[in-house]
C-alpha cells in the first residue's frame, strides 16, 4: 500500500512545486494573508473535501472522512511569510517588495496539499477522519494557532502532527526530539521618559539614551546572576531607539527584547526582574518607565508516544543513520498551542543542498531549500496517518526512499 501511495505523492512533485513558487512568488506577512488562504481553500475544495475558510481569522481546515468511522488525525502547516526582502537570483524570486518566504512556509504548505491529494484517492482505506489544518500568521505573536484552536479547528481530534524543513540539516534526514523541543516566546518593550534639550548642556536634562545603554546592559546580568544556570533561558534586547539630531538629547527612548525559556517559574521569574531593574534604573537617574511584557507562545512539548511513533515510521524511510534526536533549541513555534490539547509531536526534515546553494540559515535574504523535503515531510505524514489509525497495526516497512527522498 505504502509503496503506491509513495509513488502517487512523487507523480505530484512537479504540480506541488508549481504551487509552492507561486507562494513564493507573492508571498503574505502574518495576520495580512488574503491570496494565499483562498489559493488553499480551492485545491481542497477541488478534492471535494469539506472545508472551512476564516478559521480562527484567516485560517483554512479541510476534512476528510474515510469509508468507515475511527478516530480523527490533524495535519498542520503553516502559510505566512516575513517582512525580508528576497535577496535570491532564481526565476521563483518574491515579486513582492520587503517581502519574502524565508523559512520554508510555502514548501509545508505546498507538502500538506501533497498529502492531501494522495489520501482523497483512497478514501475508502481510511478508517477515520484527516483534518488538515491550514495555519496563518506562524511568524507574529500572538500567532494564528491559538485562534484556530479557539475556533474549533482541533474539535474532536485526537493527535496531531507537525513538520518543519530545515535548512541545516542535510536533505533526506528527519530529525526528532522527546519532550520540551522549543521554547517558549516572549516580547518585552521598554519606554523610557527623560527630560531633552541640548547636547551641549547634558547636566539640565535627563539623557534616556544613556539611561537605556545603562539598561541593556543590567538586563544581561538577569540571566548569568539570577537564574539557576541548569536552567535554559535568554534575554535578548533587538532594538534601542531614541533620538533622531547628533546634537538634541530627546525625551523619550525605547527598547524591544524577546525572552526564551522552558521554565514557567523561570518565565515568571525573568518577566519580573525586568520590571524591577527597569524601574530602578529609570527612578535613580530621575526618569520614568513604562514597561509590557506579553507572553508569546508556551515551550512545544513532543509526546513521548507520538515522537516514538514518528521516529520508528522514518527509520523505515530513510536509513537509521539518518533519523536524528535533535537539540533543543530557544527558537519558538506556535504549533505548542496544538499539542498542549491533544497529544502530538512536531519533527524536521533536512533541506540542504550545498549543489543548488540551498545554504543559508531560517530568516536570511537568500534562504531557500531543496524542494525534494517537500516528499519526506508528505511521506511521514502518510505513514503517520494510516499507523495512528489502525493503532499502530500498519507501517512502511523496507520501503527506503533515499534515492527518491
Amino acid at each position: 500500500m505504502f509503496a503506491k501511495l509513495f509513488a502517487k505523492l512523487e507523480t505530484l512533485q512537479p504540480e506541488l512545486v508549481k504551487f509552492r513558487r507561486d507562494l513564493h512568488m507573492y508571498p503574505e506577512l502574518s495576520f495580512q494573508e488574503e491570496n494565499t488562504p483562498k489559493k488553499v481553500a480551492d485545491f481542497l475544495i477541488d478534492l471535494g473535501f469539506e472545508v472551512r475558510t476564516g478559521v480562527g481569522g484567516r485560517g483554512v481546515v479541510g476534512v476528510l472522512k474515510g469509508k468507515k468511522p475511527g478516530k480523527t488525525v490533524a495535519l498542520r502547516a503553516d502559510f505566512d511569510a516575513l517582512p525580508i526582502q528576497d535577496e535570491k537570483e532564481v526565476e521563483y524570486k518574491s515579486r513582492v517588495p520587503g517581502v519574502m518566504h524565508a523559512c520554508g512556509h510555502d514548501l509545508h504548505t505546498a507538502a500538506l496539499l501533497g498529502v492531501a491529494k494522495v489520501l482523497s484517492e483512497v478514501k475508502d482505506q481510511i478508517e477515520g477522519t484527516v483534518i488538515f489544518i491550514h495555519q496563518f500568521a506562524e511568524e507574529q505573536l500572538p500567532g494564528g494557532a491559538k485562534f484556530m484552536i479557539e475556533d474549533g479547528c482541533l474539535d474532536g481530534v485526537d493527535v496531531v502532527y507537525g513538520a518543519h524543513v530545515m535548512s541545516n540539516l542535510p536533505l533526506g534526514q528527519i530529525g526528532i526530539r522527546e519532550g520540551h523541543a522549543m521554547a517558549a516566546y516572549d516580547a518585552f518593550e521598554i519606554e523610557i521618559f527623560g527630560k531633552g534639550g541640548h547636547a551641549a548642556m547634558p547636566h539640565v536634562g535627563v539623557d534616556p539614551v544613556v539611561l537605556g545603554s545603562q539598561l541593556v546592559t543590567n538586563l544581561q546580568q538577569i540571566v548569568s546572576r539570577r537564574i539557576d544556570p541548569i536552567k535554559p533561558a535568554v534575554v535578548t534586547v533587538g532594538s534601542i531607539n531614541g533620538g533622531q539630531v547628533f546634537n538634541v538629547i530627546p525625551d523619550t527612548a525605547k527598547i524591544t527584547g524577546t525572552v526564551r525559556t522552558f521554565d514557567d517559574d523561570i518565565r515568571d521569574q525573568i518577566e519580573k526582574a525586568i520590571g524591577q531593574i527597569t524601574k530602578s534604573t529609570c527612578e535613580g537617574a530621575g526618569a520614568t518607565s513604562h514597561y509590557t511584557y506579553t507572553k508569546g507562545y508556551p515551550p512545544l512539548w513532543n509526546h513521548p508516544v507520538e515522537a516514538k511513533r514518528v521516529e520508528d515510521l522514518a527509520k523505515c524511510l530513510v536509513d537509521e543513520e539518518k533519523v536524528i534526536h535533535v537539540p533543543q533549541v530557544m527558537g519558538g513555534e506556535d504549533f505548542a498551542y496544538y499539542v498542549k490539547e491533544v497529544p502530538g509531536t512536531f519533527f524536521v526534515v533536512g533541506g540542504q543542498n550545498h549543489e543548488i546553494n540551498a545554504t543559508y540559515p531560517h530568516h536570511h535574504p537568500k534562504f531557500d531549500v531543496d524542494e525534494r523535503s517537500m516528499l519526506l515531510i508528505g511521506k511521514l505524514f502518510i505513514s503517520a496517518v494510516f499507523n495512528y489509525l489502525s493503532d499502530g497495526g500498519v507501517k512502511p516497512d523496507h520501503v527506503k526512499i533515499e534515492t527518491n527522498v
